[in-house]
């Protein structure tokens, strides 16, 4: 499962970031397309934060739908992780615009 390489990782970005002040929520974006399962991350969380500055935080996850570009008409169109589809166009380039995202967005930290 490497969701929890990934999480581990966004935790020592996070820790790194807040230096030493305590996180009370983390916001993280998680692109369909990004092979990414949000749910694994969730399950991971709260093991990766123990006896950290985010130990207790909450975690926010926006998921990003995936959304391509037709590369001959450019008319833009959904593209779901399993569907991936030519476009409207026989042969034509897909762009994949939206949907791979794997961002920490924001951290918010407590007041002093």
């Amino acid at each position: 499962m490497h969701e929890l390489a990934l999480t581990r990782k966004m935790v020592q970005t996070a820790v790194e970031t807040a230096r030493g002040r305590r996180v009370v929520q983390v916001d993280l974006q998680v692109g369909e397309l990004s092979g990414v399962s949000a749910e694994a991350v969730e399950f991971c969380f709260a093991a990766c934060t123990q006896g950290t500055e985010l130990d207790g935080a909450k975690l926010v996850i926006t998921r990003i739908a995936g959304e391509g570009r037709c590369g001959a008409c450019g008319k833009v169109f959904p593209v779901g992780p399993f569907n991936m589809v030519e476009g409207c166009c026989p042969g034509a380039f897909v762009q994949i615009l939206r949907g791979e995202e794997l961002v920490l967005s924001s951290l918010v930290l407590e007041t002093p």
